[in-house]
């Protein structure tokens, strides 16, 4: 059995200005940067060996990632966030209410079927061949989301709230399968 420890970036720019981030980028806050680092504290107390990671292509998930592990990484396209089109980096607001679905495709994004099947697929591949046991993928909150969701029915685990900064999903891979077994949200009061 391996063990994937599948995390959401830190804060950046755009979540503290409430605007649309998908695939566009923006940088860590100085508050992104401390959340990891406060992530990376779970790993070490808890004695976790990250033997191999991988992130997205998004700069925010690198520098994130970087904050917990010192391991060289791939960076994986498939790990990337929703694809929201000419919404990138709008304001919140024109968001419609959830679920998304289809919404975005006629402004050039993604749906919401296509994102779970990218993401599952990628870290599916990448797990089938890891040779080690211990793996962190850092990517983004739909994303997570959207891997938890096709992973429900194997899953008692259930977060119905947003998945915060730097919120880590522990999912056991076994025969194919994953089997979320731990939702770790962290307190981040000493920064707030």
């Amino acid at each position: 059995m391996k063990t994937l420890y599948l995390m959401r970036h830190g804060q950046t720019l755009f979540n503290q200005l409430h605007k649309i981030q998908g695939w566009c980028d923006a940088p860590l806050t100085e508050t992104g940067f401390k959340q990891a680092q406060i992530a990376a504290e779970y790993f070490k107390q808890n004695n976790i060996q990250i033997e191999s990671a991988y992130c997205s292509t998004s700069e925010r998930t690198s520098d994130t990632l970087e904050q917990i592990t010192n391991l060289p990484y791939t960076r994986l396209k498939g790990l990337k966030e929703w694809n929201f089109g000419v919404f990138e980096g709008e304001p919140e607001f024109l968001n419609p209410s959830l679920p998304y679905g289809d919404f975005f495709v006629p402004y050039g994004g993604e749906s919401e079927m296509d994102l779970k099947k990218r993401v599952a697929e990628t870290v599916m591949d990448f797990m089938k061949k890891e040779s080690n046991d211990t793996v962190l993928a850092v990517s983004h909150g739909a994303s997570c989301r959207q891997f938890m969701r096709y992973w429900s029915h194997t899953s008692e685990v259930e977060q119905k709230s947003k998945l915060r900064e730097c919120c880590i999903l522990k999912f056991e891979f076994e025969n194919n399968q994953f089997k979320l077994v731990d939702i770790i949200n962290h307190d981040f009061s000493s920064i707030e």
